[in-house]
Order: structure tokens, then sequence, then C-alpha cells
């Protein structure tokens, strides 16, 4: 089971009230909604490997490189020498430290990578991995690595991670027209404001999809805006055209890395506590008995 860590904290963010908070008053419902969050998943699904994938880069410069506007919007300041910082809510940013202490002190892997994302690091794990795979993820981009032949599947929460969507290749067909191995090209054409891709001027998600099932894949879709006999539209040929430097590069921005460098760690999901005495100091410090408590019995079955 490889958990998109931000996509879920932020996801416990938002739907935990604020008032939930350690004896010293902050806030700590990030925290506490993602250790609730694990002790469920654990519960429903048994894994045998847990890892909680990081991003030690989320807005890799090489991605950036090629479309500038990639994320752009969520950037709260610039740092020349490293990782841009993110926009993070002001009750949120301290509470990642919290979390990074308490999985570490549990035994729970947490596994990033230097200039890449969760979700490269997600990619790679599930290519190297030799039996099946739970992603738990709130992003559509991680789609792209469903696979039935090898059991790799996405857990897309509704609400909570209890109430989660099953994405295997026949829900991927159904509700967006393409296979997996076609999403990522399809997100290309169609683009996604929320990661400042712009995708082709005048192709939504529906059209980009009618165009990858009828020409195979991105390549095709360009090839066919090129060929006069084709059956595009001079509007939508015009846009793909246009589009071509945006679509030159798109691929690899939207593509998840599968070979990324990791560095060597235990997947194995802990029984009992890495380190117990951190643990425990943590739970006091934080306020963490009830959720920490609801997942040490769920870890030793």
């Amino acid at each position: 089971m490889l958990l998109d860590t931000a996509s879920l904290y932020f996801r416990a963010y938002f739907g935990v009230p604020d008032s939930v908070r350690a004896p010293d008053g902050t806030p700590v419902n990030a925290v506490r909604g993602l250790i609730d969050f694990i002790a469920r998943l654990v519960q429903d699904h048994r894994p045998d490997d847990l890892v909680a994938c990081w991003d030690d880069d989320w807005r890799p410069q090489w991605r950036v490189d090629l479309i500038p506007s990639y994320k752009a919007h969520r950037v709260a300041e610039e740092t020349p020498a490293g990782p841009d910082m993110e926009e993070v809510p002001d009750t949120l940013a301290p509470q990642v430290p919290v979390i990074v202490e308490v999985l570490d002190a549990l035994g729970i892997a947490r596994v990033g990578a230097p200039g890449f994302e969760a979700d490269d690091v997600i990619g790679t794990l599930t290519e190297r991995a030799e039996g099946p795979v739970d992603i738990v993820t709130g992003d559509r981009d991680l789609f792209q690595l469903v696979d039935d032949a090898r059991g790799v599947r996405v857990l897309y929460p509704r609400k909570g991670v209890g109430d989660c969507d099953l994405v295997d290749d026949a829900l991927i067909r159904t509700k967006y027209g393409v296979r997996p191995d076609q999403y990522a090209d399809m997100a290309a054409l169609r683009g996604d404001t929320s990661d400042g891709l712009p995708g082709v001027k005048g192709i939504g998600e529906k059209t980009a999809a009618q165009l990858i099932t009828e020409y195979g894949d991105l390549a095709g879709v360009r090839a066919a805006a090129l060929d006069r006999t084709s059956r595009l539209t001079p509007a939508k040929r015009r846009g793909i055209v246009e589009a071509a430097a945006y679509l030159d590069v798109a691929p690899t921005v939207v593509r998840v890395a599968r070979d990324v460098p990791l560095p060597e760690f235990s997947a194995a999901l802990p029984k009992t506590p890495r380190d117990p005495a951190a643990l425990a100091a943590l739970v006091e410090r934080w306020g963490l008995g009830g959720a920490v408590g609801r997942l040490l019995p769920v870890l030793e079955r």
C-alpha cells in the first residue's frame, strides 16, 4: 500500500475540525486525521507493506523548466537554492513535522527523493512491486498507474478513506472513456488548472478522451492534426497545431517517473512501534492518545 501522504494529510486537515487540538491549544487535526486514516486503511485492506510516499520536492525544477506555469499559482515563496515554498494553510504547516516524527516513531516507512514528487516515488515503487499494489490518493494523475493485469489499483477517497472508489481498468474506461495507459495523454490534452497545465484550447476532458480513443495516443492525435484528410474539425486541428510547443513537453510533465533513485528502506508494516519512548512523548505532547490508541491494536493483528 502506497500513500500519497500530502494528499491524505491535506484531506485530513480540511475534513477534521480545527477544534481538535493539543493540550497547549495547537491544532493537530491533520495529524490525528492522518493517523486515523492509516488505521482504517490497514484495518480494511491488511497490506503486508505500507509506505508513506513523500514530496521531497512538490514542484520539481525539471518540470518547471518544461512548463513554467506548473503549479506556479501555489508558490508562496520562491527559494533560489532549493524547492519553492508551497502555499499551505497557516495551521497545517506546523503539523507536517509532527506527522514526520509520528511516522518515524511508529516505524512506518516514509520515502521521498530529492527533485521528485510523491507521485514519482509511487510510480517507481509500483514499477518495482512484485505483487498487487493499492495506491491511496485523491490525485487523479495517478490513475495512469492502474493495471488490472498486475493488480495495481487506486483507492480514491470520496469522503474519508473508509469510503473509497476502487479505481481499476473498468472504472477508468467507464468514467473517462480511455484505458489507464492512455490516461496521461488524455490529461495532457485536457490540461489541469489545479496544476497550472493549460491543455489545448477548446479541448476539454470529453473531447480529449474521444480524440485519444480515436487516434490511439497523443502522437496519433498530433499526426491527425497535420493530416488534411483526417476527420478533425478545423477548430480542433488549429488548436492542436498551435499548442505544438506545449504538447512537445506536456507528456513528460504529466507522466509520473518510474525510475527514481530511492534510499534503502523496509516497507514492512510494523507490528509494534519502532521507538515506543519517542511515540509516548509525542502522544503526550500533542494529545494523540485516542488516534494512536486506535492504530496500535490494528497494527498488532
